[in-house]
């Protein structure tokens, strides 16, 4: 079983992090939140926080998936 401690999303590219950024804005501002880096995420609803971090693991699944097949194509 995982061990979920805080803090526990550790991550293990170096300079992920910015490109992991950056996809969570663009992702956020085609479900219309434009201004999702400056906005108060403790004051947006669990949904609309939940639509950004789904649509992030599904685009890196499908990008994981590419790289595997061979298609190495991103967005």
């Amino acid at each position: 079983m995982a061990n979920n401690t805080t803090g526990s999303n550790k991550i293990l590219v170096p300079g992920a992090r910015q490109a992991l950024d950056q996809m969570k804005v663009e992702i956020a501002s085609e479900l219309g939140m434009a201004n999702y880096e400056t906005m108060d995420k403790g004051n947006l609803p669990s949904r609309q926080n939940g639509y950004v971090g789904g649509n992030m693991t599904k685009r890196l699944v499908e990008m994981a998936q590419r790289n595997m097949s061979g298609g190495g194509t991103t967005r």
